[in-house]
């Protein structure tokens, strides 16, 4: 999919900057507004796991919000005492390194394999985290649950109605 020139300035305001490794707009608003990034595993020749990238200033702010009120210890919590919910965490990470490699930019993954960081990408799941016990990032996840979907985006969406949000920016 072709990224039009409003939208590139779009994502070039939200970001603040120029968009770095973007491949593609993963996920879009229902009025058309960039949600999230599609970035390539590679960025200035350095590794750059993280496959989604939040581009959204709303859905940033918001999300900012919910992790400076600590509901990151919370949902981590969660993920000690559901074993169900802490396997769903896990086949995410399982199925986000899978899309990764699937959607990685040929010269990209020669330059990995090359370089001898293939298994760098193979246990680096949603957010760069390889203790997938653990919840980095909530911006991270919820790009991934837009793009691909996610059990803590979800779980973010019936809590926090962020799917409610109005996309302005």
């Amino acid at each position: 999919m072709t990224i039009t020139p409003e939208q590139l300035t779009t994502i070039r305001q939200q970001l603040g900057r120029e968009p770095l490794g973007m491949v593609a707009i993963a996920a879009s608003s229902a009025n058309g507004v960039p949600l999230v990034l599609q970035v390539r595993s590679l960025v200035d020749d350095q590794p750059f796991p993280t496959l989604y990238w939040l581009c959204s200033t709303d859905l940033h702010k918001a999300i900012s919000r919910i992790e400076a009120n600590g509901w990151i210890k919370e949902i981590e919590a969660r993920l000690r005492q559901e074993p169900d919910l802490a396997d769903l965490y896990k086949q995410d990470h399982q199925r986000y390194i899978a899309q990764r490699w699937q959607a990685m930019h040929s010269d990209d993954k020669q330059r990995i394999e090359a370089r001898e960081l293939t298994s760098l990408f193979d246990q680096y799941g949603i957010g760069g985290i390889s203790k997938w016990h653990n919840v980095r990032c909530l911006h991270m996840h919820y790009a991934h649950h837009l793009a691909a979907g996610n059990c803590i985006g979800q779980i973010m969406d019936d809590k926090f109605g962020l799917q409610e949000i109005t996309i302005k920016q």
